[in-house]
């Protein structure tokens, strides 16, 4: 990969990221506030889907072999 579409990835990864620590943020609220279990359950779920997303693009990404070096190998 040429270092442009390294860095359009990273990009991705970093919004990830980010909602992923927004949805922290907002869960911690919630739990301050005294909100239902329903919703600081949903928010939960978003922060570990994100952290697989998060995970999963990079693995598939920065650390994947290209389809020719599989080949050979």
């Amino acid at each position: 990969m040429v270092e442009a579409h390294f860095s359009e990835i990273e990009k991705v990864l970093l919004y990830i990221s980010e909602a992923r620590e927004r949805a922290g943020r907002a869960r911690l609220a919630l739990i301050k506030d005294g909100a239902e279990s329903h919703l600081i359950a949903a928010l939960e779920e978003s922060e570990n889907l994100l952290r697989s997303e998060h995970r999963r693009l990079l693995q598939q990404t920065f650390y994947a072999k290209p389809e020719q070096e599989r080949l050979a190998v």
